[in-house]
């Protein structure tokens, strides 16, 4: 009976592919951008501190530079004023990046429904995670992480592949109706 490769390798040899392995190496080193933009940055601040200890799943480190992070946290409103600086600091990260939208007026403008606040941080960058809560709990920020975590390991990815992918996402984010342009409830 002729069998597969499985059979044909020895006992306690692993078969993978190359972009599951590196994905699971990228998912245990996050190094978020210093975003904070609202109450939400607390709350932020919080899960980088000895309490909920960011540090325990290798994330310690926020840079305040961005083309030293690999992930950026939206935390809190986004006004008319600081989307362009939002999409500048994306423009600026390295690839692969992730966006996460912490809290309820960075996923979808929250109680703030004007002129003056972007109504959602997936108008101006892809976002990744979705985090809800107004302010949502460092605890909440620690299950988003691993959401994504998973994200990257089995949905990503690699080499002339993960190009494809940027740029697909890149041209439907620039595709997108520009947020002066949006029509609203109060528009």
């Amino acid at each position: 009976m002729a069998g597969g490769l499985e059979d044909k390798l020895p006992e306690g040899v692993l078969v993978t592919t190359f972009e599951a392995v590196f994905g699971w190496l990228r998912q245990a080193s996050f190094w978020p951008a210093t975003f904070g933009l609202a109450c939400c940055a607390i709350e932020m601040m919080a899960y980088g501190g000895a309490r909920f200890d960011a540090a325990r799943w290798g994330q310690e480190v926020f840079r305040a530079s961005p083309r030293q992070a690999d992930l950026m946290i939206i935390s809190g409103r986004v006004s008319q004023k600081m989307a362009p600086v939002l999409r500048r600091v994306y423009d600026q990260m390295p690839n692969p990046k992730w966006v996460i939208a912490m809290g309820a007026c960075a996923s979808s403008g929250g109680v703030f429904n004007n002129y003056a606040v972007v109504q959602g941080g997936d108008h101006l960058v892809p976002v990744d995670v979705y985090l809800p809560g107004c302010p949502p709990r460092p605890d909440m920020l620690i299950d988003a992480m691993f959401k994504l975590k998973k994200q990257i390991v089995f949905k990503r990815p690699m080499a002339k592949h993960e190009q494809r992918v940027w740029d697909e996402m890149e041209a439907a984010t620039l595709a997108a109706v520009p947020t002066e342009n949006q029509k609203g409830l109060m528009r």
